[in-house]
């Protein structure tokens, strides 16, 4: 069975400003303070076409998970694992969209997690403002003949990936301040 959950969020920034915030994420000295989960990430590839306005880039993430539900415990026999994901992310300034999707690239044989984000001008107000849409699909592959423990894993994991999500949108606006108020100061230098 596959659970899909949604999540919508209105940012009081221009696009530009977030996207910019949004590739900072996990690069900031900040991040392992917000977003502790997050271990290690690395850039693979990154293409830039100037004729069409586009960056393509693809970066592997690597997750801590929280304490493991004992079912989990007992099959992988650990508390905790780190799961490796690869991001994929495509930037295209002439349409002012970013699209991101992240998956996990371990543990497949046992749970798939896909996340899809995108940042587009907010229709209302295109110049000062940002929508934000995510979907997250969880899978749980072995249990599904055991529905209800896959579906108490599918859960537990769903909660944990809101909880990190929330953590990460936080962490975005926290940046986007930051970016605000450099952009600010420049113009009084000026």
């Amino acid at each position: 069975m596959v659970r899909a959950y949604k999540h919508e969020h209105i940012y009081r920034h221009p696009w530009d400003r977030v996207t910019t915030a949004a590739w900072r994420k996990f690069t900031d000295p900040d991040t392992p303070n917000f977003l502790s989960h997050v271990v290690d990430v690395h850039t693979l590839q990154r293409r830039l076409d100037p004729a069409a306005g586009r960056l393509q880039a693809t970066r592997s993430i690597t997750v801590r998970s929280p304490p493991l539900p004992f079912i989990l415990r007992r099959i992988l026999g650990q508390e905790a694992v780190v799961c490796h994901c690869v991001e994929t992310t495509v930037v295209d300034a002439r349409d002012r969209s970013m699209e991101i999707v992240i998956r996990n690239a371990s543990l497949r044989g046992l749970i798939e997690v896909e996340e899809r984000s995108t940042y587009r001008p907010h229709p209302e107000r295109p110049e000062g403002w940002t929508a934000f849409q995510q979907e997250t699909r969880i899978r749980c592959k072995p249990l599904s003949a055991l529905a209800a423990v896959a579906e108490k894993v599918e859960h537990r994991c769903a909660e944990r990936f809101m909880q990190n999500s929330a953590k990460g949108r936080e962490f975005v606006e926290r940046i986007c301040k930051y970016l605000e108020a450099d952009a600010a100061a420049s113009k009084i230098s000026c």
